[in-house]
């Protein structure tokens, strides 16, 4: 992009229901601090996107969706907030906004972290800032996986529900049910025969077996009750 001439931005302002009625952080407070920080930069501020009530939990915001197709479609060159948790409290997203920036070549400017991307300084603590977000997602995917692993071998429950083959007791631990149990080998045999899963599927129905899902014996529950047997 061009020195010579003003750099197009946008700028990003967000609160909170309960940081509106209780800190300082302010749309009106954000927006000024942002048209100031572009007059004294020489940035052409297009425009200013108000976000209000939303968390920072997540991207999945209407302004925040809109700014960065607005980035990506040429629309400005240059995204403006006042610090990195008005974009985000997560550090993983923000690992996808580094990507972001990165692919479409676009800044991001924030005004109280002393981040701008336009400068090399800026562009290396927003990469480390990447790196870190990208060890914690590697981290947490390895320690999810481990306790995974541990809670298959203790035969205990790996999520929410009670995976099709057990019930479980008090303590959460899986207790094998005979009947489901039944089905399950069934299934491994006929699809080592080569059968297809609706073959399958069709089959279960015919022997009176029932499903824990109120789809009833769609191929796709097949093929997730299969794999999930491969991994016990």
């Amino acid at each position: 992009m061009s020195r010579k001439d003003p750099i197009r931005a946008i700028g990003y302002v967000r609160v909170s229901t309960e940081e509106q009625a209780t800190s300082g952080l302010s749309l009106a407070h954000q927006k000024t601090r942002i048209v100031a920080f572009a007059r004294a930069s020489d940035f052409d501020l297009v425009e200013v996107i108000e976000e209000s009530g939303k968390s920072g939990k997540n991207l999945k915001r209407p302004g925040m969706t809109r700014a960065l197709e607005l980035l990506e479609g040429g629309g400005a060159q240059a995204l403006v907030v006042l610090s990195l948790d008005r974009l985000t409290r997560s550090v993983k997203d923000l690992g996808h906004l580094v990507e972001f920036f990165d692919r479409t070549e676009t800044a991001l400017v924030s005004v109280q972290d002393s981040i701008n991307t336009l400068t090399a300084a800026g562009r290396l603590v927003l990469n480390v800032l990447g790196s870190i977000a990208q060890w914690e997602r590697e981290a947490i995917a390895e320690r999810t996986a481990a306790a995974m692993a541990v809670k298959r071998h203790r035969k205990e429950k790996t999520g929410g529900t009670v995976p099709y083959g057990y019930d479980s007791d008090d303590a959460g631990r899986l207790l094998p049910n005979p009947e489901q149990q039944t089905a399950i080998r069934l299934m491994m045999s006929w699809r080592r025969k080569g059968l297809s899963l609706r073959e399958i599927a069709s089959r279960l129905v015919s022997r009176g077996f029932q499903p824990k899902v109120a789809t009833g014996w769609h191929p796709q529950v097949v093929r997730g009750i299969l794999g999930r047997a491969s991994r016990f």
